[in-house]
């Protein structure tokens, strides 16, 4: 229930100038959801919504969302911190990583979007992506090597 009615504040922030809380519970309220002040702010908080300016000068609440840039060096360190070796076995590469670090290093590596990847496993230290052709791991182990020694 919560996930839906966050997912709707989204939809209705994005739809409508919803200036105040009372005024996004109103809006949530004729969509079926009985809502209070109280699960409204708590919402808000959760969800970091912020308040922008429009040009008429009222504010209105919009998703406060992290930049592309800034998420993508976040993934860069934990890429490095979290890194110990590579090797590859044909077009499979295996990432070690520290204790627990796979699962965080195997999603920046998923959000660095490398096209020759098909899909990646992560177990407690050690990654497994399946990469398309031979010539194309030994690239990523370049790019990966370059970025982690940086």
């Amino acid at each position: 229930m919560k996930t839906r009615r966050q997912t709707k504040i989204l939809e209705l922030i994005a739809k409508n100038d919803i200036e105040t809380q009372e005024e996004l519970s109103e809006y949530l309220q004729a969509e079926g959801y009985a809502v209070t002040q109280a699960t409204v702010s708590r919402d808000i908080r959760e969800m970091k919504l912020t308040k922008v300016s429009m040009s008429n000068g009222k504010q209105k609440y919009a998703a406060l969302v992290d930049s592309k840039e800034d998420m993508s060096e976040k993934y860069v360190r934990v890429l490095r911190d979290g890194f110990v070796s590579m090797d590859m076995a044909q077009n499979i590469l295996v990432i070690k990583t520290v204790s627990g670090m796979a699962s965080a290093v195997c999603a920046a590596i998923d959000d660095m979007q490398f096209s020759e990847i098909v899909g990646t496993l992560a177990g407690d230290d050690t990654i497994m992506c399946a990469v398309r052709t031979v010539e194309d791991t030994a690239n990523i182990m370049k790019r990966i090597a370059k970025i982690v020694e940086q």
